[in-house]
């Protein structure tokens, strides 16, 4: 039995190799047949990228192959001997129906593709709501069914021929005579099962065994995603379906024109009501006039969103931790201005970003993600307004910007520049999963900035406050005993919670030494820091130091702070604003009397609406509510319980109305934007 199960285990490995052969012949067919280019000079390191990447990537369905064979072959036949007779006939079969499946998912994409130049995509869904026999003519008469039908015939054959030729590869012989004893054969064979189990989990995860590390879209190599195309070849078609079906489509794509109208209507500024049908743009509704600077214009402005840096570590209640002693020095100067009840664009990174550079909410619709949206700025976008009032711009991130595009969505947004720091700094320069250490990031980019004689609005993206919280404890340097002497040893002693606030408190130390070193150097420069959300890491509710579970405040509000030479604090007096109230703020400080730009809220030198509402969340002068809730809860920092209020307006319908808004820009998208020339 013992060589029977090593045997089988083999013949399960040889089954593996002929799926991924297939899938990298139909991909190198996807690329041949919708080749964009006229030649691919230049562009052969990332069509090779493609397939190798796509290869490993694959295995995340591939490998069951093995763990099926395993189970219903391998197991089974140990005790059913005329089973064991049939092993590599089941093995065919199911080689040949899983090859079918490939099959019928490549078939699948190349129609998909004809018809949206696009892999497979939320769109799929549609298919859900058509009609049936439309659905069914199209295929046949555009699509040429009956020869995709009859291409199942040479790809069963094919595999059940290459299933065959693989499974009669030699086997390595059993170890008959290094197997002794009872003992070494049952070691032997609990050898064979972990090493099965382990080989299967290397192949499923892409040749890694960290799940953190296995093959998706963001981690394409850069060269890759640089070319759209080929990027969109190296997406296994299983897994490219399995993404589209994890997420049910969003009901802002099936609004109808009726509704994503309406919505406008009630968006938009009161003397657009009943015309912002007639502009291009809808956009265009919110157009401003600046009423002059309210501080010498400076030659640099930094515009710092940290990474996971939450409201409630500026809060009196959380003070004692002195997490962010940085951030609490900067708060306390003079010419700086805070906004304590601060919510952001989006609840993770990507909808924060993405609405901060676009100057409209992403609400969580990916306009990152979409091609259209490389070809052009929207009248809103952050950038493109910044360089109207004369500035180079330049996106710098901690990590790598062709992970989410941003390489390309950034420079349609405005960016003159869109810098990687897994680049800039080196591939040997020490990282976290999401991007290089901040005080090396931002070290490089301060010696770069040192170097610019032009006038420069600077975007910068921080990444190390970001879990898993792996960085090593030699470059945190932290003592809980003498960083937070005057906290209960429940938090003192807690190593998980300590990694998290050390590594907050590295980050807070890195940023703050970059804000230093800026000003000293320029010391005219306008400088606004906040986070692309909050987050709850250090597990600090009912602990000695906050006596009470996560309020909305600890869960949703980010900082927002602001430091000019000029600025005074009466200068702005709100308590509330968003992320979308930053960049108005930033124009209709340095920006001329008279001068035009557009957004869709006030600055925050303006009375703010009742309620401020995002996608997401909603806030007022003393309330703030979750969308998605019925109840409300004080806006103010406290360490005991607070009350939830109810009944209460979550005002669901306002947030939908401001998704509905980039809905029609989506709906409109290829008319907003003519199609870039390869």
């Amino acid at each position: 039995m013992s060589e029977q199960f090593y045997l089988s285990i083999q013949q399960n490995i040889k089954l593996m190799i002929w799926a991924p052969i297939l899938a990298t012949i139909f991909r190198i067919i996807f690329m041949i047949v919708y080749n964009p280019y006229s030649s691919w000079k230049g562009r052969w390191q990332a069509a090779i990228g493609s397939l190798r990447y796509g290869f490993w990537w694959g295995m995340d369905f591939d490998a069951y192959i093995f763990l099926i064979s395993l189970v219903l072959v391998t197991i089974p036949a140990l005790w059913f001997d005329t089973y064991h007779q049939y092993e590599d006939v089941i093995r065919i079969i199911e080689l040949t129906i899983y090859s079918c499946v490939l099959y019928a998912a490549f078939a699948g994409k190349m129609i998909f593709y004809k018809h949206f130049h696009d892999t497979y995509n939320y769109m799929v869904h549609y298919g859900n709501h058509a009609e049936k026999r439309n659905l069914i003519d199209i295929f046949f008469n555009q699509d040429r069914g009956a020869l995709v039908l009859l291409g199942f015939i040479p790809i069963a054959i094919a595999s059940w021929y290459m299933g065959t030729l693989f499974l009669s590869l030699p086997s390595i012989p059993y170890p008959e005579s290094y197997l002794t004893d009872t003992w070494m054969i049952v070691g032997w064979n609990i050898l064979l099962v972990a090493l099965s189990v382990v080989g299967f989990y290397w192949f499923r995860y892409g040749g890694t065994l960290s799940h953190d590390n296995k093959p998706e879209w963001d981690t394409i190599p850069t060269v890759v995603k640089e070319d759209i195309f080929f990027a969109r070849a190296t997406v296994p078609d299983l897994c490219a379906l399995e993404t589209v079906y994890k997420h049910p489509l969003r009901s802002e794509y099936t609004a109808s024109e009726e509704d994503v109208n309406d919505a406008i209507h009630r968006i938009v500024p009161s003397e657009y009501k009943n015309t912002w049908q007639q502009l291009d743009n809808p956009l265009y509704a919110f157009k401003k006039i600046a009423k002059g600077p309210k501080i010498k214009k400076p030659k640099h402005i930094f515009f710092i969103v940290g990474e996971s840096i939450p409201q409630w570590s500026l809060d009196e209640t959380h003070k004692a931790l002195n997490i962010c002693p940085g951030l609490w020095d900067f708060k306390s100067q003079s010419n700086t201005v805070q906004i304590p009840n601060f919510l952001p664009a989006g609840n993770v990174s990507r909808p924060s970003i993405v609405s901060l550079m676009s100057g409209i909410y992403d609400a969580g619709l990916e306009l990152n993600e979409r091609e259209q949206f490389w070809n052009g700025s929207f009248p809103t976008s952050f950038a493109y307004q910044m360089k109207q009032l004369g500035y180079q711009t330049i996106y710098w991130y901690g990590g790598n910007a062709s992970y989410g595009n941003f390489n390309h969505f950034g420079k349609a947004q405005g960016f003159d520049r869109v810098e990687s720091a897994s680049i800039f700094c080196g591939p040997d320069a020490p990282k976290t999963w999401v991007g290089v250490y901040d005080h090396i990031f931002l070290e490089n980019i301060e010696q770069q900035i040192k170097a610019l004689d032009t006038p420069t609005f600077h975007f910068i993206y921080t990444t190390s406050n970001h879990s898993p919280y792996k960085i090593e404890d030699s470059l945190l340097d932290y003592d809980p005993a003498t960083v937070m002497p005057h906290v209960g040893e429940d938090l003192r002693s807690n190593k998980t919670r300590n990694k998290e606030l050390a590594t907050y408190r590295y980050s807070d130390k890195a940023l703050f030494s970059f804000v230093d070193s800026m000003k000293k150097a320029y010391p005219d420069s306008l400088f606004i820091i906040t986070g692309d959300h909050s987050n709850l890491f250090g597990s600090l509710n009912n602990t000695s130091l906050i006596h009470r579970d996560y309020t909305l405040r600890d869960t949703f509000c980010t900082v927002a702070l602001l430091q000019h030479p000029d600025l005074d604090r009466n200068m702005i007096t709100t308590q509330k604003g968003t992320h979308m109230s930053l960049m108005p703020t930033i124009i209709e400080a340095i920006a001329p009397k008279g001068f035009e730009y557009y957004s869709i809220t006030p600055s925050l030198f303006d009375d703010q609406p009742e309620p401020l509402v995002t996608p997401y969340q909603w806030i007022t002068d003393s309330l703030m509510g979750d969308i998605r809730s019925d109840y409300g809860e004080s806006n103010q920092p406290s360490a005991e319980p607070v009350t939830q209020i109810r009944p209460i307006d979550n005002h669901a319908k306002e947030a939908r109305d401001w998704s509905l808004l980039t809905t029609w820009l989506i709906n409109h998208e290829e008319k907003l934007f003519s199609k870039k020339d390869d």
